[in-house]
């Protein structure tokens, strides 16, 4: 009987562990028949780095200028903002929608709250960009 408790119990993962498996047949096949099927030359030429299209001049390892990191932080910094302000906006909504109905309950975060919470977070990007904008990080002609 308690197997069956179980049995139950996990049968909404089942379908989540057979993509799971899936997923691991097919990376496992195609890796192998790879080996198999794949050509097997050699050489100097086949060896060689390829960068794009075009041959490579300098060692892999040469200094970047610090922009592109900066860039990259910048991106990385409103990709995440979207990532949180995506399930706020889903809570924003649903507490405006049942302060609206009148089933707003005591222990539910208030609308009002949410939007307050949500300026809060607005301004200390506002900041942090004004701050990037003032010492230049924007301007590529430098």
């Amino acid at each position: 009987m308690r197997l069956l408790a179980i049995t139950n119990a996990m049968q909404p993962y089942a379908s989540i562990l057979f993509v799971i498996c899936v997923a691991i047949t097919m990376a496992g096949a195609i890796l192998i028949l790879t080996h198999i099927v794949g050509p097997k030359r050699k050489g100097d030429r086949k060896d060689e780095s390829y960068e794009s299209g075009m041959p490579p001049i300098a060692d892999a390892r040469r200094r970047f200028n610090v922009r592109f990191y900066i860039v990259a932080l910048l991106f990385l910094l409103f990709d995440v903002e979207v990532i949180i302000l995506w399930p706020w906006a889903l809570v924003f909504h649903d507490a405006s929608v049942a302060e609206n109905a009148g089933q707003a309950t005591g222990s539910a975060p208030s609308a009002a709250y949410l939007l307050l919470g949500a300026g809060f977070f607005f301004a200390l990007l506002l900041v942090g960009y004004v701050y990037e904008w003032r010492k230049g990080v924007f301007q590529w002609d430098r």
